[in-house]
C-alpha cells in the first residue's frame, strides 16, 4: 500500500516523446519544463566520459552524433535480434548487436556504444529516471512509484521488458496499463453524472505503434470490448517512406548515394520535419545542400505525402475492422472516437477515419499529453484519490502452449477480460516419459512456429507411467498488468513446476537486478559529474563577480589583501579546470568565499556611499 500522502505518477514511455503526470482532487497535470512543454523526445546521447544528455537537447545534436544518439528504442523493446535485423537495422545509424549469452536459444538485442552493450530496458530506463527526477522537482519529494502504459498490442516480453526498464530506473511499476485505454480514462473526465452508456473506439497512432481499442463507458465503469493493433506501425514509417524518396531522387538526379549515418540522422529530422508542415499547409519547399555545388530542390504537396502515408494508413483501417468484428459491432455503433498520438494529427488520418466510423473525431484533448494525463487518473485510482472508476482491460493476443506434431493449444483467448486464469488437461505420448518441456506460445496462427515464443520450462520427475495415463494441468494466470505466469502440475504424483515465464529475448530476473545496481551505481557518477559542472559555473560566476569588485573597491584594500585574493583567484580556477573531486572544488569555493569577505565588505561600503571612484 502507499504511504499517506505519497504520489505515484502516471507516464507515458513513448517511441517519439515521453510524458509524466500526477493527479489531485483537481485531476491529472502534466509536469513541463521552464518552457511549459510537457514532452520529452525520446532521445539519448551518450558522451564518450559516460554522461547521457536526454531530450531536447540529444535531439538538437543527433545530427552531430549519428552512432551515440539512440531514438525508437521503444521498438526494440522485448524483441530478439532476429526481428529487428529483418525489420529496423537498416533505418538505424546506431550499431544494434545480439547480446553475448551462455544459454542456447537465448536472442537478446542490444545498443553497442563506446563499447558497452546496452539492453533497451537498460535505455529506456534513463529515460524514466529523466521523467521520476523531473516529477520528483515538481512535487517536491522522491517519487517512487508509477503507473506506465505501453501498447495495447504489446505482447508479454515486451510488457515484462517495460516494467524491467522501470525497475532498473529505481521505480515501483504499480500498474501497467495500455495506451488506449488510458487515453479512454482521460476522456471519461469529460462524460456528466448520469450520462447514457457509450461505445467509444480509441485510435491511438503515435511514432512506433498503433492501437484500436473499443470500449464500453457507464456509470465510471470502462471495459474494454476488445484491441487490436501493430506494434510495428507508425509515424516513423511514414518518415521512412520520405527518406527513401528523397534518396531515390537525389540518385537518380545526382548519381550520389546518401546514406551515412549521419545523413540518415539528418534526413530522418528533415522527413519528420516536412511532414509536421505539411500538417498545416498544402505543400512545403525541400532544399538539401549535397555539396560540391549540387543542390537538391523541390517542391511536395501535401496530396504526394498522402499517397506515400496511404497504405500505412489503411493498415490502421484493417486493424479497426478486425476490432469491430472481435467487440461484435459495426462502425454504426460507435458513439465517439478518441485520437491518440501526434501522427492522428496529419488531416489524411483524421479524414480517414472519419469517413471509417462516420462520425467526427473527439479532438478536444491534446493527442500528445492524453494517454500521459490518463495513466495519472488511474495512478490517483490505485493510491486512493479517486475511488469513483473501475478499469476492465482485456488480453490483446491468445495465450497458449506447443502440443504434438508443432500445433498451438490455446489456453487463453485474446480479449479475454483480465486478470484471468484458465487451466488446460495435457498427457504425455511416450511410455516412461519422466520429464515434459512446455513451451509457451503467444498469437493467433495454428502452427507453433507461425507465433511468438515466450519461453519454456520443464516439468521434472514424473513417474514412469503408460503414455495417456499422466494428468499434466497446465494454468496461465495473467495479471492486472497483463504479465502472464504459468504453472503446471502432474495431478497424480504432485508433481508441479511454476514460473513467470522469461522470454528468450527478455532479460533474467538476476540481469534486471543487476541493471538495477548499476543504476544507481551509475546514478551517482551522473550526479557527481552533475555538481562538478554546477561547481564549476559557480566558480566562473564567483571569480567574475571579484574581478567587478575588485574594479570598483580594490582600492579600499591594503596590497597583500588584493595579492592575495588575486592569487587565489587564479588557484580556484586552475583547480577548476583540472579537479574531478566536487568536495575537494566545494571546499574551495569556501574558503575562497572567506578570503574574499573583506572585499564584500569594501564594496557594499562603496555602493553605500555611493562613491564610484
Amino acid at each position: 500500500m502507499p504511504e499517506p500522502n505519497e504520489t505515484i505518477v502516471g507516464i507515458d514511455l513513448g517511441t517519439t516523446h515521453s510524458l509524466v503526470a500526477w493527479c489531485d482532487e483537481a485531476g491529472p497535470h502534466i509536469v513541463r519544463d521552464e518552457q511549459g512543454e510537457g514532452r520529452v523526445p525520446s532521445v539519448l546521447c551518450f558522451s564518450p566520459d559516460g554522461r547521457v544528455t536526454i531530450g531536447w537537447e540529444a535531439r538538437a545534436h543527433a545530427v552531430e552524433n549519428p552512432l551515440t544518439t539512440v531514438f525508437s528504442i521503444k521498438r526494440l523493446m522485448g524483441r530478439g535480434f532476429a526481428d529487428v535485423a529483418q525489420s529496423e537495422l537498416r533505418y538505424l545509424p546506431y550499431r544494434v548487436v545480439r547480446l553475448e549469452s551462455d544459454t542456447p536459444g537465448r536472442d537478446v538485442v542490444a545498443v553497442e556504444i563506446h563499447g558497452r552493450s546496452l539492453t533497451p530496458p537498460e535505455i529506456s530506463a534513463l529515460i524514466l529516471r529523466e521523467l521520476k527526477d523531473r516529477a520528483g522537482r515538481a512535487l517536491g519529494r522522491e517519487v517512487r512509484r508509477a503507473v506506465i502504459t505501453v501498447p495495447a498490442y504489446f505482447d508479454d516480453a515486451q510488457r515484462q521488458a517495460t516494467r524491467d526498464a522501470g525497475r532498473i530506473a529505481g521505480l515501483e511499476v504499480v500498474r501497467i496499463i495500455n495506451e488506449p485505454t488510458a487515453a479512454a480514462l482521460a476522456y471519461g473526465l469529460g462524460l456528466r453524472p448520469g450520462a447514457p452508456p457509450s461505445v467509444i473506439a480509441v485510435y491511438d497512432l503515435g511514432g512506433g505503434t498503433f492501437d484500436i481499442s473499443i470500449l464500453r463507458i457507464e456509470g465510471g465503469v470502462f471495459e474494454v470490448l476488445s484491441t487490436h493493433g501493430d506494434t510495428h506501425l507508425g509515424g516513423d514509417d511514414i518518415d521512412r517512406e520520405i527518406v527513401q524518396l528523397l534518396q531515390r531522387e537525389v540518385k537518380e538526379r545526382f548519381a550520389l548515394d546518401i546514406d551515412s549515418p549521419r545523413i540518415r540522422q539528418a534526413l530522418r529530422n528533415f522527413a519528420e520535419d516536412l511532414k509536421i508542415r505539411l500538417s498545416d499547409r498544402e505543400q512545403a519547399a525541400i532544399c538539401i545542400d549535397l555539396g560540391a555545388g549540387r543542390l537538391y530542390e523541390r517542391t511536395m504537396e501535401r496530396a504526394e505525402l498522402e499517397r506515400l502515408a496511404d497504405p500505412w494508413v489503411d493498415r490502421t483501417l484493417a486493424s479497426c475492422r478486425q476490432a469491430l468484428r472481435d467487440a461484435g459491432l459495426e462502425p454504426r455503433h460507435i458513439n465517439h472516437v478518441v485520437l491518440v498520438g501526434g501522427s492522428t494529427r496529419m488531416p489524411l488520418v483524421r479524414r480517414r477515419v472519419q469517413e471509417f466510423f462516420g462520425t467526427v473525431p473527439y479532438t478536444a484533448l491534446n493527442p500528445d499529453e492524453v494517454v500521459a494525463l490518463g495513466a495519472a487518473i488511474q495512478a490517483g485510482t490505485l493510491a486512493g484519490q479517486k475511488r469513483d472508476m473501475l478499469l476492465l482491460d482485456v488480453v490483446p493476443l491468445s495465450l497458449g502452449i506447443e502440443t504434438l506434431g508443432g500445433a498451438m493449444g490455446k489456453i487463453i483467448l485474446r480479449n479475454t477480460r483480465i486478470p484471468c486464469r484458465a487451466r488446460e488437461m495435457f498427457t504425455t505420448f511416450v511410455d516412461g516419459q519422466t520429464n515434459i518441456r512446455i513451451h509457451v506460445l503467444q498469437g493467433e496462427r495454428e502452427l507453433a512456429r507461425d507465433c511468438r515464443s515466450l519461453g519454456s520450462f520443464e516439468l521434472r520427475g514424473i513417474p514412469p507411467m503408460p503414455a495417456g495415463l499422466p494428468k499434466i494441468e497446465v494454468e496461465f494466470l495473467i495479471d492486472h498488468n497483463g504479465i502472464l505466469h504459468v504453472s503446471a502440475c502432474e495431478l497424480r504424483s504432485g508433481r508441479q513446476a511454476a514460473i513467470q515465464v522469461v522470454p528468450a529475448h527478455g532479460l533474467t530476473p538476476q540481469e534486471v537486478e543487476r541493471m538495477e545496481l548499476e543504476s544507481y551505481r551509475f546514478a551517482r557518477q551522473d550526479m557527481t559529474a552533475h555538481r562538478l559542472i554546477d561547481l564549476r559555473n559557480q566558480v566562473a560566476f564567483d571569480i567574475d563577480k571579484t574581478w567587478q569588485m575588485l574594479g570598483k573597491a580594490g582600492q579600499r584594500l591594503a596590497p597583500e589583501q588584493r595579492s592575495r585574493i588575486e592569487a587565489a583567484m587564479a588557484c580556484l580556477q586552475a583547480l577548476a579546470d583540472s579537479t574531478s573531486d566536487p568536495d575537494e572544488l566545494h571546499r574551495a569555493l569556501s574558503e575562497f568565499g572567506r578570503l574574499t569577505m573583506p572585499l564584500a565588505e569594501a564594496a557594499v561600503t562603496q555602493a553605500l556611499q555611493g562613491d564610484d571612484a
